[in-house]
């Protein structure tokens, strides 16, 4: 490519938007709060000197568009919107590098690419505040139930649709935002990975499969209060006890189905210390990027959780909390990601994402996604100390930029 790309400006942003959104606790920019506005505003004050047009749908994700002779449309999309203490890549590092590549583009077709591009920050990917994560892109693709986010309200008691008044958005009227997906042809994102794969394999970059399906569920095993002190072990119906046994069994069904498991809490009742455990309510996380493996992990838990009741002759009950299918990404986009990274650093590797992010939502929509991974250093967000190379994150600016030019291609073709 003839024009410029300036990886080391996407990282002196970054840096920039870290001093002026961050403090000594980490990232502070929380959906629908002044920070998060204010990073908005420092945001198009960046996009300044192109040729592009700026708005923000009805559910209010930010869209700039740089017109093309196609109005077949390249998304690249991210987000601002960090967790309370977070890190300083999370999100905003994919909005950045699409910045970049807006530059890029724009300078090498001087304004006028053969494929309109249009970059997107979608508002509320993180949930942080209202405890409902991918507001925007989930109203985007219609999947936002429009009624579950109208009872949310944050710690102080203020509720989701009074937050988004307050930035001009009528709860209503958010997923009329699907119109901005009327043309696209292709979705890409990049994003650290949160995680140790590319870690462990020394690898900088990744080329993303999907994003794993989700099955969340509370059991709570039902037995009977006693007397700590004159109940004998054999007597005793202990709800605890038959929990207990569900930790180490879920690892081993996480193994054999190639998955994750994670039991996040358990809460007793009556929980004092001179009482059996009456109820032991435990949730179980379960994730996977097939279907089929999801389904016959939910089917191993229940049959072990229904096992360890037997065994203690106590009851356990389920409740589903979340369930949401795999989501697979675009075949022929992934292979232009793999052929991106090779291409960049010599060496790629394809890996699911356990965390959900936008482009899931996007897939769902029925538009071709796919995802790159940059190297977490110690595999950890969501924290003051995420972290990723330097050297890394250029890399993944110059793969980000290369994957864009094939899928503008690959949407001609």
């Amino acid at each position: 490519m003839s024009a410029p790309l300036n990886p080391k400006q996407t990282i002196a942003e970054l840096q920039e938007l870290r001093r002026l959104t961050g403090d000594e606790n980490g990232a502070q920019r929380v959906a629908f709060t002044p920070m998060w506005l204010s990073a908005r505003a420092w945001l198009r004050a960046k996009l300044e000197g192109l040729p592009v047009e700026i708005h923000n749908d009805t559910a209010g994700n930010t869209w700039t568009t740089l017109a093309g002779a196609s109005e077949r449309a390249l998304l690249i999309g991210g987000h601002v919107d960090s967790v309370p203490n977070g890190g300083w890549l999370d999100g905003c590092l994919n909005v950045l590098a699409g910045v970049e590549i807006l530059r890029r583009i724009h300078s090498e077709f001087s304004g006028k690419p053969p494929v309109t591009v249009r970059l997107v920050d979608w508002a509320d990917e993180e949930g942080a505040r209202f405890g409902k994560s991918l507001f925007g892109s989930s109203a985007c693709s219609g999947n936002l139930n429009v009624q579950e986010a109208r009872n949310l309200k944050d710690k102080d008691g203020i509720r989701l649709p009074d937050a988004l008044k307050g930035i001009g958005v009528d709860l209503d009227r958010a997923k009329e935002s699907g119109k901005e997906l009327k043309n696209a042809a292709a979705y890409l994102e990049l994003h650290i990975e949160q995680g140790p794969v590319l870690l462990d394999l020394n690898l900088p970059l990744g080329a993303v499969l999907g994003t794993f399906g989700v099955e969340r569920h509370a059991i709570t095993f039902h037995g009977q209060a006693a007397h700590s002190g004159s109940t004998p072990m054999n007597r005793r119906k202990d709800a605890f006890l038959a929990a207990a046994k569900m930790s180490p069994e879920i690892y081993q069904i996480a193994q054999r189905h190639g998955g994750v498991c994670t039991i996040g809490s358990c809460t007793t009742k009556p929980g004092i210390v001179t009482s059996v455990v009456e109820e032991c309510r435990i949730t179980l996380d379960q994730r996977h990027l097939d279907a089929s493996a999801l389904a016959a992990m939910l089917a191993d838990a229940r049959s072990a959780a229904e096992r360890f009741a037997r065994e203690g002759n106590v009851r356990v009950s389920w409740e589903r909390l979340w369930h949401i299918e795999p989501v697979l990404f675009n075949k022929q986009l992934i292979d232009l990601c793999d052929l991106a990274i090779a291409e960049t650093c010599g060496k790629s590797h394809r890996l699911p994402s356990g965390p959900l992010h936008d482009a899931a939502e996007v897939a769902r929509a029925g538009v071709p996604t796919v995802m790159m991974f940059v190297q977490s250093l110690q595999g950890i967000s969501h924290n003051k100390i995420e972290d990723t190379r330097l050297e890394d994150l250029e890399l993944a600016v110059i793969a980000f930029d290369k994957l864009a030019d094939k899928a503008m291609k690959w949407v001609l073709q």
